[in-house]
């Protein structure tokens, strides 16, 4: 590994911390009828869609043991969402464009959508807890649209730090002699 992929690794973990940091404390005093964003699904996305090919699914589950590790009982079901939230991401990048602010926003929403969906069926068989549909789609619609918020806000970081991401990580395919 080079050192330009170690300083990627360094950047994308240190934007893992402030992701957790802004969760953690500052998004406690802004939400939207008691829900707040959340900034990790934000995250694997970028990495899934400017990453290699294991690079989303990787943070995703790393990232969610951790997650489990501190604040869930049960270990494993937010480290198997956001690892299929990087699956997702990078399926999204081969047969969308990632130039586009909307289309950007729309996988966004479709991936919090898919997570929370995923997250409540796990965590319903897991927990054994009984099902509020009319109470968690009013949870998944304002974080949908939370999460799509701050892509809009946050679009010219997670592109700048997108391509350099995508810049170091891509495969040099050209010829550059002729025979």
């Amino acid at each position: 590994m080079n050192a330009r992929k170690i300083i990627v690794h360094i950047i994308l973990i240190i934007f893992l911390f402030i992701a957790y940091f802004l969760q953690s404390n500052f998004f406690n005093w802004f939400t939207i009828a008691g829900i707040m964003p959340n900034l990790f699904i934000i995250c694997i996305v970028l990495i899934g869609l400017f990453g290699n090919k294991f690079m989303g699914v990787t943070y995703g589950i790393i990232l969610g043991f951790i997650l489990d590790f501190i604040f869930r009982q049960k270990i494993g079901v937010t480290a198997m969402t956001l690892g299929l939230v990087g699956i997702i991401a990078k399926l999204f990048d081969k047969n969308f464009s990632k130039d586009s602010r909307i289309t950007v926003m729309i996988i966004i929403g479709i991936s919090t959508a898919i997570f929370e969906i995923i997250s409540y069926i796990a965590n319903y068989i897991v927990f054994s807890g009984s099902i509020e549909i009319v109470a968690f789609a009013k949870i998944l619609s304002i974080e949908v649209i939370y999460n799509i918020i701050l892509t809009i806000i946050l679009y010219p970081i997670i592109q700048k730090i997108g391509y350099y991401v995508e810049n170091t990580y891509q495969e040099n395919n050209i010829l550059t002699r002729y025979f």
